[in-house]
Parts: structure tokens; sequence; C-alpha cells
């Protein structure tokens, strides 16, 4: 089973992590979640600015992917 964990609270949010924890041995576990918090953003969009994705690691091993590139729109 592929399972994908994703939050608008940002990549270091503790949520996540005790998310990851709990479930990662049910099957392929892989975590995308934005760079920053992103709470309450709805109406944000990327336009110009690159959308960039970084590799994170917890404790000395992969843990996921960190996206960031969200402008806020009015």
């Amino acid at each position: 089973m592929r399972i994908l964990i994703a939050n608008d609270d940002g990549i270091h949010a503790p949520g996540i992590r005790a998310l990851y924890d709990a479930i990662h041995d049910l099957g392929e576990t892989q975590v995308v979640a934005p760079n920053a918090e992103q709470s309450a953003v709805g109406h944000a969009i990327t336009l110009s600015n690159p959308i960039k994705c970084r590799p994170v690691e917890r404790n000395g091993s992969f843990f996921g992917y960190a996206v960031g590139g969200t402008l806020l729109t009015r």
C-alpha cells in the first residue's frame, strides 16, 4: 500500500511526525508538506517564483520533502 501524508502546518509540525510514526509500518509512506506553515492560505497561488522541493532529514535519516513557492493573493 502507498500512503501520502501532507498537511498545511509545515514539514516540521509535530503532528505530521506523529502521524508518520503511527502509520509508516502499514506501507510505503511518503511525506510532502510546505516548508513553512500555510494554514488559512486558501487564496494563494504561485505565479512567477519557482516551486522548490528539498529533502528533509530527521534524526539523521530521510523524512520527506519540503515544498515552497506560494504567494498570497488579494
